[in-house]
């Protein structure tokens, strides 16, 4: 065991070695979402190796050039390995609090350690799988090279050789097992959709989504959908809190399974929003769901709180994937469900007369939002267009949403811009930010995105692998940690961590949308007129009903 120790070490790539330790040990600083052990270690494994391959590819360049070179002694690895282990050492001592910064601005109990021994050995199993798979792919290329050696010049058989690897390892990780696995999980989520839940009964009341005289039949909705049209607050429960009357709210969705194509669930949408009297409410949302079909609760409790019930609400589901996956595999799915949906609707609306129909408005959250954005053209809208829109964390794809943070006012941060005179879009996080100084009246169509600076589906920037992102510039948001700092590549793979883990964040902090943001954003959106001690209540009310559900979880 000594002996192949000793051979591997050997084997390695001296400058490989020492970028390999640079980038785990930076590795360590955060970015925007606190990290477990386990995802940390994963992370620096996947940094290192990905500074050892910037190592062994720039020697291999230098030779290729045949400049000078001359192999390092023992020596010299010798002490490369001594001082990258120091400095591991000493970044793993501070990693603790690196992800304490993050930890105490978002109110969660502090680490009092980072797990290093377990973390720096996740770290290491990871890099070594890495190198191993790396070594492969080496072999691969000189098989295949010494094989056209005799039909092609060297050079021009070892570049044919790089490229037959890189298409067969491509063709495996991709065609094999991307596919494969995305298989599997696109049938568990289908199997998971399709079970029934004991604690969500069909609908007795007859004017409710999915109940026996609904064009929906139950079975098809789907879980997400179940749960959709079966949770919310009744009218007993809205003229609780307001004291006084109260409508049922209207929530109509339609699953997957509800019909065969897009088209055909969009119809089937608008004759049940029919049916249930949905244009004769005062208010109504077209809904673009998350990958999975889900519907963010705290958006819906709290516009039905604040239009005590008087507001109708339509969503069509799309995919069983999470949002992630979903726009990975099927980004263009989503856009044409919400387009399809958004046509039938607004069709059916601007038929009826301007004074007795509802006001109508569009949101989305996440993946919901980017779908959302797409599915209504400015140009088709503009001579009847609907009164607004609500879109939380809007996804770093979204075009719109990165065409109005480009051409933000100056002054503004990426995290928070201001557009021009703020007459048609604001944006707002955890503290209420609409109404910004010198902003101008409202005009006829209000958009407002709700967004937290922390959210890394918001703000992962590919381009981070070689520049610094504009929201990293001070002044940074609230909730971001100030030991963050830039690393040329690195730092893109430590925002796409982010990415996969955001909504494991508490509730008001990365990619989980807390009640009580809504309720400004909605007030401003739809133009209500709210005391604000009633404002305050409601928002008392729904940060107490988060505290006790997180509580319980």
């Amino acid at each position: 065991m000594r002996r192949l120790l000793g051979g591997l070490f050997r084997s390695l790539s001296v400058v490989g070695l020492a970028l390999a330790f640079a980038f785990f040990a930076a590795s360590l600083t955060p970015t925007l979402m606190p990290r477990s052990y386990i995802v940390q270690g994963v992370l620096s494994g996947v940094c290192a190796a990905v500074g050892y391959l910037i190592g062994v590819a720039a020697v291999s360049l230098w030779k290729y050039l045949e400049l000078p070179y001359r192999g390092p002694l023992l020596s010299q690895r010798i002490a490369v390995l001594i001082c990258g282990l120091i400095v591991a050492v000493v970044f793993l001592w501070q990693a603790a609090g690196w992800q304490n910064s993050i930890r105490e601005l978002w109110r969660m109990q502090p680490l009092e350690s980072a797990e290093p021994f377990k973390l720096g050995a996740l770290a290491l199993a990871v890099f070594l799988v890495a190198v191993l798979i790396g070594r492969l792919f080496l072999l691969t290329v000189r098989w295949t090279s010494r094989r056209l050696d005799r039909f092609v010049p060297r050079r021009v058989s070892n570049v044919i050789g790089f490229a037959i690897a890189v298409v067969l390892f491509w063709s495996v990780a991709e065609g094999v097992l991307l596919r494969g696995a995305l298989h599997a999980i696109d049938s568990s989520m289908q199997r998971l959709d399709a079970l029934i839940e004991d604690d969500v009964p069909m609908p007795a009341d007859a004017a409710r989504t999915g109940s026996k005289a609904s064009l929906v039949t139950w079975d098809g909705l789907g879980r997400q959908g179940r749960h959709f049209v079966a949770s919310g607050p009744s009218a007993s429960d809205i003229g609780g809190f307001w004291k006084g009357e109260a409508r049922e709210p209207i929530r109509v969705y339609v699953g997957l399974n509800n019909a065969d194509t897009i088209e055909a669930r969009a119809r089937l949408a608008l004759e049940e929003l029919k049916r249930n009297g949905a244009f004769e409410r005062s208010m109504l949302v077209i809904i673009a769901p998350t990958g999975t079909g889900w519907v963010d609760p705290a958006a819906m409790d709290t516009l039905e709180y604040l239009k005590r019930g008087d507001v109708a609400s339509v969503a069509l589901q799309y995919s069983y994937l999470s949002s992630w996956l979903s726009l990975l595999v099927e980004s263009e799915y989503g856009a044409q469900s919400a387009k399809a949906l958004f046509r039938e609707v607004y069709g059916y609306w601007t038929t009826l007369p301007r004074d007795k129909r509802p006001k109508l408005y569009l949101h989305g959250l996440s993946l919901g939002a980017l779908n959302s954005q797409l599915s209504a053209d400015i140009f088709d809208v503009i001579a009847d267009p609907f009164q607004g829109a609500l879109w939380s964390g809007p996804p770093f794809e979204s075009r719109m949403w990165n065409a109005v943070t480009a051409g933000r006012n100056p002054q503004s941060p990426a995290w928070l811009p201001t557009f021009r005179d703020g007459s048609v879009i604001r944006f707002t996080n955890q503290e209420n930010q609409l109404d910004f100084p010198g902003a101008a009246p409202w005009g006829p169509m209000r958009i407002v995105y709700l967004q937290y600076a922390s959210d890394a589906v918001t703000f992962f920037d590919p381009r981070s692998f070689y520049r610094e992102p504009a929201w990293m510039q001070a002044p940074r948001g609230p909730d971001v940690s100030k030991s963050l700092r830039w690393f040329p590549v690195l730092t893109m793979f430590q925002l796409l961590f982010d990415l996969m883990i955001a909504t494991t964040s508490p509730i008001g902090y990365g990619h989980v949308y807390a009640p009580e943001h809504y309720i400004d954003a909605w007030i401003a959106v739809a133009a209500l007129t709210v005391d604000p001690g009633e404002v305050t209540a409601l928002k008392a009310r729904f940060a107490d009903a988060a505290a006790q559900q997180g509580d319980n979880d």
